[in-house]
């Protein structure tokens, strides 16, 4: 998964234009993975190597996928209310997390959702580098998740970054919580999450993602400590394992496009 944006020149930090939260999507290709409880639909998307990393271990290398590949990842966020990402991934490269060129931001109005997306910005700590590329862009709202781990100064600091800053839990994210005021602070019914490994390992854990998007690129990276896309503690038994069903694979030249359902369990 390429982590550049084609994104607009940025406004004035100074410059604050708020859009309404987003619209529930019109277009009938989005319609089934609406949410029908208090939790948007959560989709994870990533790009992985063939041995399963996502980076090299020292994490000099976290863009590696294709140009089809990054238009997949425009075309995800294109469909959705929020984009979501954990404070290395945004620390470690040049993202912004918007919506792109004007092309996937037309697709966006003609769904009925915002031109721009919202942003949302995940650190238990609240230790998020200020001078992050992400904060350079007043695009649309940023939205920071963080604990009572963060200390009141970052704290402060955060709020002169960010629209709103979001206290979901003591010493850990209680992301259960914090997607359901997501969905109703503000109004999101789709949230894409773009990583990294322990921001997802948290969102399977709690039993919240509904699809799995995964790009299988040519590449081997290994390295025992490289990250995966489902890092942290992980499942101690298969039977605490996330389970999904394949619900399509595609091959564009070398690389595999697959995309995987919740499987839902009865009894």
């Amino acid at each position: 998964m390429s982590l550049k944006s084609n994104v607009p020149r940025p406004m004035s930090p100074q410059t604050k234009r708020v859009p309404k939260p987003p619209r529930r999507a019109a277009d009938a290709s989005l319609s089934s993975s609406l949410p029908t409880s208090d939790f948007p639909f959560v989709l994870v998307n990533m790009a992985m190597t063939a041995d399963g990393k996502i980076a090299t271990a020292n994490r000099a290398v976290a863009s590696f996928g294709s140009a089809r590949d990054h238009k997949h990842l425009l075309d995800l966020r294109a469909t959705a209310d929020a984009v979501m990402s954990g404070a290395r991934t945004v620390d470690s490269a040049q993202i912004n997390l918007g919506p792109g060129g004007a092309l996937f931001r037309r697709l966006r109005l003609q769904r009925g959702l915002a031109e721009y997306n919202l942003r949302v910005l995940v650190s238990g700590s609240g230790s998020i580098n200020p001078r992050a590329e992400v904060f350079k862009h007043r695009f649309s709202p940023i939205l920071i998740l963080t604990t009572r781990r963060a200390s009141a100064a970052r704290r402060w600091q955060l709020q002169t970054l960010a629209k709103e800053v979001k206290i979901c839990g003591v010493a850990r994210i209680n992301f259960r919580a914090a997607l359901r005021w997501l969905r109703a602070r503000w109004g999101v019914t789709r949230l894409l999450v773009e990583g990294g490994g322990e921001l997802n390992a948290a969102l399977f854990g709690a039993g919240l993602v509904d699809e799995l998007h995964l790009t299988v690129c040519p590449k081997v990276f290994g390295g025992r400590t490289a990250p995966t896309i489902a890092d942290g503690c992980g499942a101690l038994h298969l039977a605490d394992a996330a389970d999904f069903t394949l619900k399509s694979a595609r091959r564009v030249a070398d690389e595999i496009f697959l995309v995987y359902s919740r499987t839902r369990r009865t009894g």
